[in-house]
């Protein structure tokens, strides 16, 4: 199962491919979309949309996954950061993809077994457990590859729960 988180944002998108085979997770293609500062909303929009379409379309996920908002100050960057975030879901349900959306706090417990976890906790499991020789950069690629794990992590549950087996 190939499986794709996302950690939105309008001037970098992280995203993060990984395959899982059993219980083992291997990184695919990671890395991130980035737009540029001043550049107009709808262009810097357009060219996430375009970005995430060559993505899906090379890559081929089964699932992808999203990291929910979490803003409580700048509510004109969760505006940005929210229209790119449905900019790439639209691409994604363009696909057909089942898409997950996980909170920040779900995210942590998944990869790390503790829901307060700091960032740096973070970076080290992704590292650790994708096998990485170092922390993926920028921060919002290992962000992204985070919320990939805990896609694949709770698609395994869920599909226990149901009864589903995976190779």
């Amino acid at each position: 199962m190939r499986v794709l988180g996302i950690d939105p944002g309008i001037a970098i998108m992280g995203f993060g491919f990984i395959d899982k085979t059993g219980h083992r997770l291997t990184p695919v293609q990671y890395g991130c979309i980035e737009t540029e500062a001043g550049t107009p909303t709808e262009i810097r929009l357009k060219q996430i949309y375009e970005s995430s379409c060559k993505l899906l379309d090379e890559y081929k996920p089964d699932t992808v996954a999203v990291e929910k908002l979490f803003f409580n100050k700048n509510v004109t960057n969760a505006f940005s950061v929210g229209q790119a975030r449905g900019v790439f879901i639209l691409a994604a349900a363009q696909r057909g993809l089942p898409i997950g959306e996980y909170t920040p706090m779900q995210v942590k417990q998944a990869v790390v077994g503790y829901g307060a976890a700091e960032k740096r906790q973070i970076q080290e499991m992704v590292k650790m457990l994708l096998k990485l020789t170092a922390v993926p950069k920028p921060d919002d690629v290992a962000d992204a590859l985070a919320v990939a794990i805990c896609h694949a992590h709770s698609t395994v549950l869920h599909d226990r729960l149901n009864g589903v087996t995976h190779s």
